[in-house]
């Protein structure tokens, strides 16, 4: 898949529905390998699948951003899958 973003990581909150969904398919689409965080992990794993069966790459990772170290767990966990964000 190329696209505009192929090669680059991308973090979005709230990607398991409303605008932080479409924002993270539209990145998917240009090729950007998207890292989806959200509260909710059945609408953060139906979210990756329609990426990967489009044939991008998603790593859907549980958070509460209302919490620092979730955060900061999730933007680890995505250096640690993909080398940088």
């Amino acid at each position: 898949m190329r696209g505009a973003l192929a090669g680059q990581v991308a973090i979005v909150t709230g990607a398991g529905r409303g605008i932080g969904h479409a924002v993270a398919l539209a990145l998917a689409r240009e090729a950007a390998t998207v890292v989806l965080a959200a509260r909710t992990r059945q609408e953060l794993a139906m979210a990756a699948a329609t990426i990967r069966e489009s044939g991008g790459t998603a790593l859907a990772i549980p958070t509460d951003v209302t919490q620092d170290g979730a955060v900061e767990a999730m933007v680890e966990q995505a250096i640690a899958e993909f080398g940088r964000v």
